[in-house]
C-alpha cells in the first residue's frame, strides 16, 4: 500500500490527525501519535500534529497550532474507525469546520478528509490480523467476530463494522463473520449463543488497545474477571499472546486493536491524497 500522489501544497501543508483520546488511559493516543511520528519523518508536511477530544492538545486549541503565515493549508484526517456521531458532529463543531472545505478569515484553508475506518484497506488489515494470531485455526471452520463499541448517538456508527463483515463474508473464507457491539445487539458478550464453530476469532475494530480492549472486552467475552484491571497484571499486551483462550470447548482468539497496525500512517496518508483528487486541488508534484 503506497500513496501515489501527494498534495501540491506539501511543504506549506499541514496534517492534523484527531482522535478521541482519554482522560483514564493515556494507551488511548498512543496510536495517533505513533502514525503522527512516522509520517513526520516522510517530510511530507510542513507540520504534522495531532489533536484529541479527550486529551490535550483539545481540538478547540488545534484551531491554534499552525501558523496562517507559515501554513497555507491543514488537512485534518479523524483518526476514527467509524463515520459517526464524532466525525460529523463534534469534530466539526470543534474545530468550526463549514462543511469539506473551510477557508478561515485569516486565509488559512482546512481540509476535512474522510475518516480512516472508511478506507477499503481495512479488509486486508483485518484478514491479516485473524491469520496472525490464530495461524493454525482453519477459516472454514472458523468464526470472525469484528466488535465494535456500537452507540444510540448516531446509527452510522456502526456501519464500518458491518461493512467490513459484508465484505470478509463475500469472500467465502470464514465459516461464519459477524459484526458485534459492546453497547448494542448483537452483543460480544453473547458470543457463545451467536455462533457454532470451534475456533472463534475476536478483533477489536478499535483504533488503540485501550481500556475497552484491555479490559471492558475481555470481561464480555469471558477471559477475565469484572473487576481485573491493568494494573493486575505488568504487561497489559500479555491478554493477546494468551491465546487460544479454552471456553466452553471452543478456541477463542482474542486479537489487539486494529487502529494500532503500522499500515494506519500510509492510509492517513491515502486519505488527504483522495481528498485532493476529489476536491480537484492536486496536480503533478
Amino acid at each position: 500500500m503506497g500513496v501515489e500522489r501527494l498534495p501540491v501544497t506539501a511543504k506549506t501543508g499541514a496534517l492534523l490527525i484527531v482522535g478521541h483520546g482519554s482522560t483514564v488511559n493515556p494507551d488511548s493516543s498512543r496510536p495517533t501519535w505513533a502514525h503522527a511520528d512516522e509520517i513526520g519523518r516522510r517530510d511530507l508536511f510542513g507540520r504534522v500534529d495531532c489533536a484529541f477530544w479527550k486529551e490535550e492538545p483539545s481540538l478547540r486549541d488545534a484551531r491554534f497550532l499552525f501558523d496562517p503565515k507559515k501554513i497555507a493549508d491543514v488537512y485534518v484526517v479523524p483518526n476514527f474507525i467509524s463515520e459517526g456521531y464524532f466525525t460529523q458532529t463534534v469534530i466539526p463543531r470543534e474545530l468550526e469546520l463549514t462543511g469539506p472545505i473551510t477557508t478561515r478569515s485569516d486565509g488559512q484553508v482546512w481540509k476535512y478528509c474522510d475518516p480512516i475506518g472508511s478506507h477499503p484497506a481495512m479488509t486486508e488489515m483485518i484478514l491479516r490480523r485473524a491469520s496472525t494470531i490464530a495461524p493454525w485455526a482453519k477459516p472454514s471452520e472458523t468464526t470472525l467476530l469484528i466488535v465494535a463499541h456500537g452507540t444510540d448517538l448516531n446509527d452510522n456508527s456502526a456501519a464500518a463494522a458491518k461493512r467490513e463483515v459484508e465484505a470478509i463474508r463475500s469472500r467465502g473464507e470464514y465459516a461464519e463473520v459477524l459484526s458485534t457491539y459492546m453497547e448494542e445487539a448483537p452483543l460480544i458478550s453473547e458470543w457463545m449463543e451467536l455462533t457454532r464453530t470451534r475456533n472463534v476469532i475476536v478483533v477489536p475494530f478499535f483504533i488503540s488497545d485501550g481500556l475497552h480492549s484491555y479490559e471492558d472486552i475481555p470481561v464480555l467475552l469471558g477471559i477475565t474477571a469484572a473487576g481485573a484491571t491493568r494494573a493486575a497484571t505488568s504487561d497489559a499486551g500479555e491478554i493477546f499472546r494468551r491465546n487460544p483462550y479454552k471456553i466452553g470447548g471452543r478456541n477463542l482468539f482474542y486479537a489487539p486493536s486494529i487502529g494500532t497496525d503500522p499500515g494506519f500512517a500510509d492510509i492517513i496518508l491515502e486519505q488527504v491524497a483522495k481528498f485532493d483528487a476529489a476536491n480537484k486541488l492536486q496536480t503533478a508534484p
